[in-house]
């Protein structure tokens, strides 16, 4: 399970020239069963997807088709991290 920060580098109006494509690739995907939630952080300075790969390196090239990241709007804090407890067991089948 990977979670990544993206923390953006640009205004929010430079940053809204680019979110109708980010959100294509967001939905892009979902459908394709990498990104499990994602959402702007509060306050707005950036955002945070949960995905779910066994490899970073997946991750990575999935982050690297981001428009975010092709224009130069956010950085990325990547976090891995292996869940152990959960709210309940449906949750914890979705997500293992």
């Amino acid at each position: 399970m990977f979670i990544a920060i993206l923390t953006y580098k640009k205004t929010l109006s430079e940053v809204d020239k680019h979110l109708a494509a980010h959100r294509e690739y967001l939905a892009t995907h979902y459908t394709a069963g990498d990104f499990i939630a994602s959402g702007p952080q509060t306050p707005r300075i950036g955002g945070v997807i949960m995905m779910k790969s066994d490899s970073r390196e997946t991750i990575m090239s999935i982050l690297a088709q981001d428009p975010f990241h092709i224009n130069d709007i956010a950085d990325y804090q990547v976090v891995e991290f292996t869940p152990t407890m959960f709210r309940n067991e449906d949750l914890k089948s979705f997500l293992t």
